[in-house]
């Protein structure tokens, strides 16, 4: 009897130990949100992070940044919310910590947790100068005071306080470091590549759980996936016959070495952020993914 009740109390302790773990509050590093915020420079980070593609209803013809089509996922239907600067609809409420929590944690005002169909997997490395920038070209929009419709998503994901157990399971915050060993173009390359383009999270395979599988990175979703995303790692970049110059090409005219268009989500990612990327960023992120120096 004595045993078991040692081993109920151990199971107890040890339950304890992990609800206490699971929902504790994430860390990571602290940012500097005492940076002057550059509008200009922030608009040029709209176009960095894809924003405008995912949070406006382009097929309808939408308000900019008022709210998008929403994204199919075997979860349920997560629609892109309002980003303006409306007090109500949109994020013109938000403090520059409430708005960094979203990007840089995953937790809204109130300690509400978002949902990984908004990537802060990747904004969480984002620097704190292009968050500040972001911020206040965010603020700085029309306010739209039409709110997007709300998530259409089923028990038990739509049980918000969960998604801190997915956190400690699969969400490190983090900050970009550069590779000392590349080139400065690289490593620009690699910060727009894994933080504001964002691109392994449709071009990265995901778990059961949602959840980026990072040793597979950039391998593309397996096939007959709908929507299909192709792998975009350096071999099969080179072995679709990409250089620099050409990726550039398909990555800014939205066709493939093949002359195949580069359509659906992917066009709206041209028409809507790289068209208006630099020729410098264009080539640092061709570099990059073909990974040359």
């Amino acid at each position: 009897m004595r045993r078991w009740s040692i081993f109920l109390v151990l199971l107890v302790v040890f339950a304890l130990a992990g609800i206490a773990y699971f929902f504790s509050p994430i860390g990571g590093p602290k940012r500097d949100l005492s940076l002057a915020g550059d509008v200009t420079r922030g608009q040029y980070v709209i176009r960095l992070g894809g924003c405008v593609a995912c949070h406006t209803d382009l097929a309808a013809g939408g308000a900019y940044l008022a709210g998008g089509l929403p994204l199919k996922t075997q979860f349920g239907d997560f629609v892109p919310p309002n980003i303006t600067s409306d007090k109500q609809a949109g994020i013109g409420a938000w403090t520059l910590a409430e708005f960094s929590g979203a990007m840089s944690k995953g937790l809204g005002p109130g300690g509400k947790h978002l949902y990984p169909s908004f990537p802060f997997d990747s904004y969480t490395k984002m620097s704190d100068q292009d968050i500040v920038d972001l911020y206040v070209a965010l603020m700085a929009t029309d306010p739209i005071g039409v709110k997007a419709a709300d998530h259409q998503i089923g028990f038990p994901f739509n049980i918000r306080l969960a998604m801190q157990g997915w956190k400690r399971l699969f969400f490190t915050p983090v900050r970009f470091a550069p590779d000392a060993t590349r080139s400065e173009r690289w490593n620009r390359g690699a910060y727009l590549a894994n933080g504001p383009a964002h691109c392994g999270a449709c071009h990265t395979p995901r778990n059961a759980f949602g959840a980026a599988q990072t040793d597979q990175r950039f391998a593309g979703t397996p096939t007959g996936t709908k929507p299909f995303f192709p792998a975009i790692d350096p071999e099969t970049l080179r072995a679709r016959g990409y250089d620099e110059a050409g990726l550039i090409d398909a990555l800014t005219g939205g066709f493939d070495p093949d002359f195949d268009t580069l359509g659906g989500a992917m066009g709206e990612v041209i028409n809507e952020s790289l068209l208006h990327w630099t020729p410098q960023d264009l080539a640092a992120l061709s570099a990059y993914l073909l990974d040359t120096d």
